[in-house]
């Protein structure tokens, strides 16, 4: 999935269930082993990353080993709170222009060197910087000064209020020292980060595997986990017997292994499940510079010919609910009276026939001016569900006259190749749910250039006026009025059709201690994770 840099969606997104162990009683948490350092976590990953320099990258392989490697000021914590990480106390002006970070001082690059706020203005110069191809920019163009008045203060001034001004600081900082006067694309940190999380790069071997090792000198506290090794494994049945062979430590699963494949006493003796609705959604989207998905009526005929709760049931079993728009059901940005699409063949063959589509030949499939309605659908490898979506997607377009083929890329070269150049009809991909409605970056006309995170072409002059007053309000009952006629507009244009929220479904193997499910899933605490000196696997 590409993954933009805000990363949940803050709001009642609580934990619909996890099959773990009962909380501890007061008689088995003095039971329980000590926290102990030492062992290895071998993570399954299906992508590459692309690049290891945050401000380059967008997808969510890179940005799930940036996540260890290097820190924001700020961050969420397990309840979806804002809390200071780099920063340790903040404060904003009277007029809501003005934010004064003050850091820690307690803090070094992985190479030695401390941090300073120097770190942070600079970070905020490559943000900015038009020689930075980078898809973050609109936000920090949104500051009007930033400085570094001493080491350990940063402080930034805004043209005018922006609702996401905090929240954009958890961006993570980069190192001045290494990248100054320097084309950050040749760096050499995009494949060997120096950073100041809690995890320090040792080796990418490409197409294999991501290695970090636990920073002795981490801030907060060095983590018990020593090492993190990061498998690269495109295809999740392989994957998953790695896991079941011993070979993986932590993967998510498919809905099919959750359900079908893994309720046995063996594994439930070696493993434990979590299950809670993620902070992303999937999405058919249609490359609107495409004349065949210009017409609005098409679109809609094609929403209309999927049956959501068909990809849902049949795909999901059940474990996800359908997305009507970008927000995630249940929480305050989300509209839940949108215009909705009922699976009607019918009604969509009755607009593709207004649209001048009919099947003059009689071969089945609609064609106009002697052209047949066929294109493609792209989508990365190593994504079952995607995969599974595509095949459902394929036959019911096909039902209603429209042949569609489906491609599956390996996920570099679908990125590179494909997504980042427009090169597509239509793709089956995800985002992640943002931690605040501000969905400019993906939305706005603005957005649609090359790497830019508005790759379908969308544009229309409301949403841009809408998402420009949307980020500048900080009523949120204002707000909430912007963004529900912003999905509004999205369900009538369906520039994407919207298909589903899935749940997520990490497993891990069950020598690993102190996970904490929550609200912001259980990765929030991963410093805290250890394995009992009698049970380690890896040595040192």
């Amino acid at each position: 999935m590409i993954q933009l840099f805000y990363i949940l969606l803050l709001g009642a997104s609580l934990l619909s269930g996890c099959d773990r162990k009962p909380p501890a009683t007061v008689e088995s948490l003095a039971e329980a082993p000590s926290p102990a350092y030492g062992d290895t976590l071998l993570m399954g990953s299906i992508g590459e990353p692309s690049n290891l320099i945050p401000v380059l990258s967008s997808d969510s392989a890179s940005s799930d080993i940036n996540g260890l490697v290097y820190n924001g000021l700020l961050r969420y914590d397990k309840d979806l709170q804002l809390e200071g990480e780099l920063a340790h106390t903040w404060e904003i002006s009277p007029d809501n222009l003005t934010i004064t970070f003050h850091l820690r001082k307690d803090v070094r690059w992985h190479d030695g060197q401390p941090f300073t706020a120097d770190d942070v203005l600079f970070t905020y110069q490559l943000l900015i910087d038009p020689a930075v191809p980078t898809a973050y920019a609109d936000r920090y163009l949104q500051v009007v000064k930033a400085e570094a008045p001493d080491p350990h203060t940063f402080r930034v001034t805004y043209g005018q209020p922006l609702a996401s001004a905090l929240i954009s600081w958890m961006f993570p900082v980069h190192p001045r020292h290494l990248l100054k006067d320097q084309d950050v694309t040749r760096s050499p940190l995009v494949r060997a980060p120096v950073g100041t999380g809690p995890y320090r790069f040792v080796e990418w071997r490409s197409g294999e595997k991501v290695v970090l090792e636990a920073n002795p000198d981490y801030f907060e506290k060095q983590p018990y986990i020593h090492r993190v090794v990061y498998r690269i494994i495109p295809d999740p049945s392989t994957m998953f017997l790695e896991l079941r062979s011993g070979g993986l430590d932590y993967m998510g699963l498919t809905p099919l292994q959750y359900a079908r494949q893994t309720d046995t006493l063996a594994f439930k003796r070696r493993f434990e499940k979590y299950r809670y609705l993620d902070f992303s959604y999937t999405y058919l989207g249609f490359n609107l510079r495409r004349p065949l998905f210009q017409d609005v009526r098409v679109r809609r005929a094609l929403a209309h010919a999927l049956n959501k709760q068909e990809l849902v049931d049949g795909v999901l079993l059940g474990l996800g609910t359908e997305a009507t728009g970008p927000y995630k059901p249940g929480t305050w940005p989300h509209n839940p009276d949108v215009r909705r699409y009922e699976y009607n063949p019918a009604e969509a063959r009755r607009l593709l026939a207004e649209a001048g589509w009919h099947d003059t030949d009689g071969d089945g499939i609609l064609d106009r001016d002697g052209r047949p309605f066929a294109f493609t659908i792209v989508t990365n490898q190593g994504n079952d569900t995607r995969t599974k979506s595509g095949e459902i997607i394929q036959r019911r377009l096909q039902e209603v006259g429209v042949s569609v083929k489906l491609r599956v890329i390996e996920w570099a070269s679908f990125i590179k190749e494909f997504i980042n150049p427009g090169d597509f009809d239509a793709t089956i991909l995800g985002w992640t749910i943002t931690p605040d409605p501000d969905a400019y970056n993906v939305w706005h006309s603005s957005k649609t250039g090359v790497g830019e995170l508005n790759f379908v072409g969308f544009k229309n002059a409301e949403v841009d006026k809408l998402l420009e007053e949307g980020r500048h309000t900080l009523d949120q009952q204002q707000r909430k009025r912007i963004y529900d006629r912003f999905q509004e507009i999205l369900a009538e244009q369906q520039p994407y059709i919207f298909l589903y929220v899935p749940e997520s479904l990490p497993v891990v193997a069950n020598r690993f201690l102190g996970i904490e499910p929550a609200p912001a899933g259980i990765m929030h605490n991963f410093i805290h994770w250890y394995v009992p000196v009698d049970q380690q696997k890896y040595q040192r």
